[in-house]
């Protein structure tokens, strides 16, 4: 997108844009096409500023700032977690974002991301399975039916070739509405009455739960050979899905060791248990998967670099969208010293008004 003439405006991709941007370049190619961006970006990992998300924690969720930088973009973005909004009628997570240049400083996107976070969840959860889980995976059972499941199982489709699928969520409704929004879709679907009845035959097992407690979404016998475990949900200290002996059995994969260490799974580990960067992985400095019974682990809780890249994705594609609206955001005065003089000159314009 080039720059825009006027200092004062900033595109802004609205809720309503970013489900016509969607649709108009379709999900399952969005979702496959942001992670490319993804994997591009996590090949240059090194080039980024990166630090654990500054988190402000309550008794009721958190509120989240992820900022990273390559050192010619800036991005950043706001998110929540409140796992008690769904009985008040609102997202569990809800989010905006922001690009930059580094080198002025100004704004080049505004962007809601509630859903924009729900797809880069969804392709970076598959991108780690397309590095990760065996070569013939095809079955995976998603535990937690939640307004992550729908993208979860699409972003697997498109870029692992998952085509069946085993749904099981203590909420059976969420279980009917995912499966209801999936038919047609290209799945062969079951929906399960247990944990354990949706894990059997799972080449994959996605857990994606939003309680903010220590939980057991899965056991350590529920989980055979070979297995790729791609462990979402909504992290954060005190909150963890699986059982301590399956991460011992498993081979761990984690974004950014500092960040995962306090919000992920291997929060229930030594503080120098051994893990690996998935990172390193996709820029072929790591081997991924051993063996075929080898248990591989993604410990995700999402890091500001996967944000930078959807970021980077949708603006790439606002000049041939214009989906998008241009945002008065930022002052801009005849004189840029004269911030003061702008708003006499406002005042004065009033006054004849």
């Amino acid at each position: 997108m080039t720059a825009h003439s006027n200092l004062n405006i900033v595109p802004f991709v609205s809720v309503d844009h970013m489900m016509r941007l969607v649709l108009k370049v379709g999900i399952e190619t969005f979702l496959t096409e942001l992670a490319a961006v993804i994997e591009d970006d996590f090949r240059r990992w090194e080039q980024f500023d990166k630090t654990p998300r500054i988190a402000s924690h309550s008794k009721e969720g958190v509120i989240e700032l992820m900022p990273t930088s390559d050192g010619t973009l800036y991005g950043f973005k706001y998110v929540n977690g409140h796992p008690k909004n769904t009985k008040e009628g609102r997202q569990t997570v809800t989010a905006f974002g922001v690009l930059s240049d580094v080198g002025n400083g100004y704004p080049m996107l505004l962007s809601e991301m509630t859903i924009l976070t729900a797809l880069r969840t969804a392709a970076m959860s598959a991108v780690a399975a397309k590095h990760l889980a065996r070569a013939n995976a095809k079955t995976m059972a998603i535990i937690g039916n939640g307004a992550q499941s729908e993208f979860q199982a699409l972003a697997f489709k498109a870029i692992v070739g998952v085509s069946e699928l085993r749904l099981f969520d203590i909420d059976p409704s969420a279980t009917e509405r995912c499966a209801r929004n999936l038919a047609g879709k290209g799945f062969a679907i079951k929906s399960c009455s247990s944990s354990q009845e949706a894990v059997e035959g799972a080449d994959i097992i996605t857990t994606v739960t939003a309680d903010k407690q220590y939980a057991t979404i899965l056991s350590d016998n529920m989980v055979g050979p070979g297995v790729h475990i791609n462990a979402v949900g909504g992290d954060c200290p005190g909150k963890t899905e699986l059982h301590k002996d399956i991460l011992l059995r498993s081979d761990i994969f984690v974004e950014y060791p500092p960040q995962t260490r306090i919000e992920g799974e291997i929060q229930q580990l030594d503080a120098d248990y051994p893990v690996k960067e998935l990172w390193e992985v996709i820029a072929g400095k790591r081997e991924g998967r051993q063996s075929e019974r080898t248990i591989t682990l993604f410990d995700s809780v999402g890091f500001a670099i996967e944000d930078f890249s959807a970021l980077r994705y949708v603006r790439s594609k606002l000049q041939e969208t214009r989906l998008y609206v241009d945002l008065d955001l930022l002052a801009d005065p005849d004189e840029p010293r004269d911030l003061y003089g702008m708003l006499l000159r406002c005042e004065a314009k009033l006054g004849e008004a």
